[in-house]
């Protein structure tokens, strides 16, 4: 009885995230510049009541009586796991005071509208405010949080619990080793032809052409739409009410297509998260406060990367799919075949932008942005500093000269919405996906199926191993279940070294 009383606590704050959630997707595709400031008191004000009914009597005393409920059930049992995500949200909140809650949650929508004007400017100092401050509120957030180490730590695990700069940098230091001779050796490789991907591709045809595809991956637009944004992003309002969207390009260089395949990823986890675990600790952040099914950022990395690189960048792909291409696009890809524009839209070009970048070149923009957070929490740099250190990394790591703060420092959409400590699931997610996808080839049925156009082995196999199972297990039991191994570097170093080494 005790469980069901803490449900239904912890059901009216996922209806309050699921809210705040609703005008966050609003402010990020329709809402006019003029909302920002209200907007971000309207989020606020949802983020407090979450927080006040999470911490409330009525929630304490039934978590008292839910712990004494499952305490014979085995470890992992999902009331098990459940009642102690509740225990370990209380703990955590006890240490974040309420108003610096509040003022991360009314920051967001104003920062984002400053980053959308400064970004269509490219005037960095339109946003150094307001990145002053988000930083500001993050240093003090780590600090609440506590737990030693390098202050970066605690923020890293609010996305990624159980990473530090210290396993991250053996990580990267691993990664780096493996990419850097297969980028000499793409960078020696005559260019194919890449002039075919400037050719006009109207948007509307790009969102058709994507909208398609995730139909075809498993994505039920029943329960989701694409829209465009200026940064693609999913977001969810409980299994039923899942949202993807897509950046607005005229050309394929790049597509836009593939950040479709990439949002269809994490709509696809979202939506497949058992519907028992609705409204439960099983499908919400409770200690980042935000409605998300997927046990971590990088869990929900992989799956994006997993269906936009392993899918639909591959040869087999593009050999069942090129035709739909050439049919929806006719003028631009008359005169050009299968084998030619995989080999463009697999062609090794560093450049600025992290959403454009190729496979081998993606996780040094990674790399540099966890540097530089990193550097910023410690107090090495200030927000002032971004720019130029930015531009320097980027020369450093991929050899570009940055053009603007537009094509640099003003790129991602993460420091506006005061997600410091996020970058590293994107490298985490490459990791974790190809360990999956290698495990799930070794299921006949999968691997037959992907050959024919035939996605539904590779959807069932992954919602039984990982969407299915929502926050009930960590990321490496996750991984553990599904591959027999934690995080592995090995299986995503081969992937690159097959692809890109030849």
């Amino acid at each position: 009885m005790t469980l069901r009383a803490l449900r239904a606590e912890i059901a009216a704050v996922n209806d309050l995230l699921c809210a705040s959630s609703v005008l966050v997707w609003d402010s990020r595709t329709m809402m006019p510049k003029g909302g920002a400031a209200a907007r971000g008191h309207q989020i606020a004000a949802l983020i407090e009541a979450a927080r006040a009914r999470l911490m409330g009597p009525a929630t304490a005393r039934a978590l008292e009586g839910a712990l004494r409920e499952v305490e014979s059930l085995p470890e992992d049992d999902a009331a098990v796991r459940e009642v102690g995500a509740v225990r370990d949200a209380l703990a955590f909140h006890a240490r974040i005071p309420a108003d610096l809650l509040r003022a991360k949650a009314e920051l967001r929508a104003a920062a984002n509208g400053a980053w959308i004007e400064a970004r269509a400017l490219s005037r960095f100092d339109l946003f150094e405010p307001y990145l002053t401050r988000t930083v500001a509120l993050a240093r003090e957030y780590a600090a609440a949080i506590g737990g030693g180490g390098h202050p970066y730590d605690a923020l890293i695990g609010l996305y990624e619990p159980g990473e530090t700069v210290a396993s991250l940098e053996t990580l990267f230091a691993a990664l780096r080793e493996g990419i850097r001779p297969l980028l000499e050796r793409a960078a020696a490789r005559p260019a194919p032809r890449l002039d075919v991907l400037r050719r006009s591709f109207p948007a509307e045809r790009q969102r058709d052409f994507a909208a398609a595809i995730a139909a075809r991956f498993g994505y039920d637009f029943d329960r989701g739409r694409l829209d465009f944004t200026v940064h693609p992003f999913e977001i969810s309002f409980t299994r039923a009410d899942v949202r993807l969207t897509l950046r607005r390009a005229e050309t394929f260089d790049p597509p836009a297509i593939f950040g479709g395949f990439h949002e269809a990823g994490h709509g696809l986890y979202e939506q497949n998260v058992d519907e028992a675990y609705t409204r439960t600790a099983l499908a919400t952040d409770l200690v980042g406060f935000y409605a998300v099914g997927g046990t971590s950022f990088g869990a929900h990395e992989s799956q994006s990367r997993l269906w936009e690189n392993h899918v639909g960048r591959s040869p087999a792909f593009w050999a069942r799919h090129f035709a739909d291409l050439q049919a929806a696009f006719p003028d631009a890809l008359g005169d050009i075949d299968a084998d030619a524009f995989h080999a463009a839209i697999t062609h090794v070009r560093p450049g600025a932008i992290r959403t454009d970048a190729d496979e081998l070149t993606y996780d040094l923009h990674i790399m540099l942005r966890v540097e530089l957070e990193a550097r910023l929490i410690a107090g090495e740099i200030e927000a002032r500093d971004i720019p130029e250190a930015w531009n320097a990394a980027m020369r450093r790591d991929l050899g570009v000269a940055v053009a603007s703060d537009a094509m640099g420092c003003l790129q991602d959409i993460h420091w506006s919405s005061g997600m410091i400590g996020s970058f590293c699931t994107y490298t985490i997610g490459n990791v974790m996906a190809a360990q999956l996808f290698v495990s799930a080839m070794g299921d006949p049925g999968v691997r037959d199926g992907l050959e024919a156009g035939d996605y539904a082995p590779l959807h069932h196999w992954l919602r039984e191993r990982v969407w299915r199972h929502g926050r009930r297990f960590s990321r490496d039991e996750l991984l553990v279940r599904a591959t027999g191994r934690a995080l592995d570097p090995a299986p995503y170093l081969a992937h690159l070294a097959a692809r890109y080494g030849a």
